[in-house]
């Protein structure tokens, strides 16, 4: 329980013993650096329970306050704000507690307990991973593992899109253009291999839409009769029915871009514990509308096709099955879903990161498990995000200008290497040592600056920008943690003792105040599915120990129980903002 728990809990006491009154929230705010205190309570809002002048409420409560709650020292009031000045036996004792636990504010899940399913990445398998996807990974993953710090078990799954006519149009291309050459002939990786061939197979048709209407078609015409198009259509009929051999080279071309995709998952850093599979999945609904059509929660048009009308839900008419009894992609996300539960019963809930253009399709989607009676449909959630752009704008994929994640990946890296040779902070140290910390410095910076933005705006990514030393950044962080590591190796001396009965400096006090929120951070963050919170909240940590580093003497101290317990103190800060950056997917090096 942190001081505020203890506050809201003796303020309601108060007013039950005061005023026979019921009180059912207390507002806390910081108090502001002109006036006393560590914490402040608003009592406006308690007006309306307690008609009153609010200075005198306030000068009741305080007093209140200081007679029953031990970690209340004394208190002031202005105008309506009851500043209280906490003790500092409170965060002696609270930072006692917190330092016997390694992992403090991480939960683990009970047995028993729902877990969280959470689809991050989903792919197409006929191109690379690009600079959506990085979002879209690392905020998966990071929810991920916030809600299991939070203390609930959690699986990381993906859908891997590998079925379809745009997976056929980079296999048509290779056969035609593609001379036999493999990943292990180009030295290329496999997706990137594929992808070029979706790059082709658009040189190719745009060209031949051009002929086409020079030879007097209408554009529209031209794009629907172009040769090479009608040939990958074609192409899907013949995957669909199971031709040998084109079923031969989708298997190996989707290989070629699986061991492609897990490099680069490997290097950013992200895992799954389950894959489903598109080509698995597509039919899976199919059942499921037969058994809705029966309830009479879909309904048949006189053409075949199936349909599900929410207009009573302010929606539209959504199609689950067309003319030809072939599914929609509102098909597969009904079995998958009904799917992954049957896989994993103790799912309670599923989250979806999903960019923001297919916020309508979730909605409806929820909507429609709902209507068959699926309970768990209550817990399903869409992580929508915005956009990432680069200062140079949106780059479309089609047209071969896709900002390619390990391209990107590699550039951060890079750049962080340029600086530190510039600064010339690693000299002496071995060219391994060098690149596994140029290597944590790049990504932590590409990392932090995705995820310290709320999930739901649109983001401007400058990878210069995100390697900043002195700002808010993924490094300025790292530099912290690494400060406190340089603290601990310069200690030689034992720092074990639990101090309990030292005055704090006010940097400290500060400090531990930040320290504390960590645990409720985590609970937020999770309930909220926002890495932003904990990247933010690392931030504000750092930059606290920042100046406290600089306005505070620690291994100089000569109070032998003030040195020990600053010592403790930023070992206590480093392993928070390493627990902190974990949750993000960050590693932090020992020195840079």
């Amino acid at each position: 329980m942190n001081i505020q728990d203890v506050l809201t809990k003796k303020v309601k006491e108060a007013f039950e013993t005061l005023y026979n009154a019921t009180l059912n929230t207390v507002e806390f705010q910081a108090t502001r650096k002109d006036f006393e205190g560590d914490i402040t309570v608003v009592v406006f809002p308690m007006l309306r329970v307690k008609k009153m002048n609010p200075a005198q409420l306030g000068q009741e409560l305080g007093q209140y306050l200081v007679e029953n709650v031990a970690a209340v020292n004394r208190f002031n009031v202005v105008k309506g704000f009851l500043n209280l000045v906490i003790d500092d036996s409170y965060y002696l004792n609270f930072f006692a507690e917190a330092n016997k636990n390694d992992a403090f504010g991480h939960e683990t899940s009970k047995a028993g307990d729902k877990a969280v399913m959470v689809e991050y990445s989903s792919p197409n398998t006929n191109k690379p991973l690009h600079l959506g996807h990085i979002r879209n990974n690392l905020l998966g993953y990071s929810v991920a593992e916030i809600i299991k710090a939070s203390g609930k078990k959690v699986y990381k799954t993906q859908i891997i899109n590998d079925r379809g006519i745009h997976i056929c149009k980079s296999m048509l291309a290779w056969q035609r253009f593609g001379n036999g050459e493999t990943p292990q002939s180009t030295g290329l990786k496999g997706d990137k291999l594929v992808g070029n061939y979706y790059v082709a197979f658009d040189k190719a048709y745009k060209a031949e839409i051009a002929q086409l209407i020079a030879e007097g078609k209408t554009e529209d015409d031209a794009k629907k009769e172009a040769p090479i198009l009608l040939e990958a259509q074609e192409m899907l009929r013949k995957w669909e029915a199971g031709d040998e051999e084109i079923v031969a080279l989708w298997k190996q071309m989707n290989q070629w871009v699986y061991d492609g995709f897990a490099e680069t998952y490997t290097n950013l850093g992200v895992d799954f514990d389950a894959l489903y599979y598109e080509s698995d999945t597509y039919l899976l609904g199919k059942d499921f509308v037969k058994e809705g059509l029966v309830s009479g929660v879909f309904y048949m048009k006189d053409d075949g096709s199936v349909w599900c009308d929410l207009t009573e839900e302010g929606l539209d008419e959504k199609i689950v099955l067309r003319s030809d009894g072939t599914a929609v992609y509102m098909t597969q996300d009904i079995g998958t879903a009904i799917q992954r539960v049957k896989d994993y019963p103790d799912i309670g809930g599923m989250i979806y990161t999903v960019g923001n253009e297919q916020d309508y399709h979730f909605k409806v989607l929820f909507l429609i498990l709902k209507k068959l009676g699926f309970e768990w449909s209550k817990n399903l959630h869409h992580l929508s995000y915005g956009m990432v752009d680069l200062p140079s704008g949106k780059m479309k994929s089609r047209e071969g200008t896709v900002v390619d994640a390990d391209d990107l990946m590699q550039e951060m890296v890079d750049t962080a290497k340029q600086i530190a040779n510039e600064k010339g902070k690693l000299d002496g140290y071995s060219e391994e040592e060098k690149n596994s910390i140029h290597n944590k410095i790049g990504l932590g910076a590409l990392k932090y600056q995705m995820l310290k933005v709320d999930p739901k705006k649109r983001i401007l990514f400058d990878p210069e920008d995100s390697i900043d030393f002195n700002g808010d950044s993924g490094p300025f962080i790292q530099m912290m943690y690494v400060r406190t590591r340089a603290i601990l190796r310069k200690a030689n001396f034992d720092y074990s003792e639990v101090i309990t009965n030292i005055e704090l400096h006010e940097k400290e006090k500060e400090l531990l105040k930040v320290l504390e929120n960590y645990p409720t951070v985590i609970q937020t963050a999770a309930s909220n599915q926002s890495p932003a919170l904990i990247a933010n909240y690392a931030f504000d940590l750092s930059k606290e120990f920042s100046s406290y580093y600089q306005m505070v003497s620690i291994l100089g101290e000569t109070d032998k129980a003030k040195k020990v317990f600053r010592v403790q103190l930023s070992k206590k800060i480093g392993d928070t903002i390493k627990l902190a950056f974990g949750l993000l997917g960050i590693q932090v090096p020992e020195r840079m």
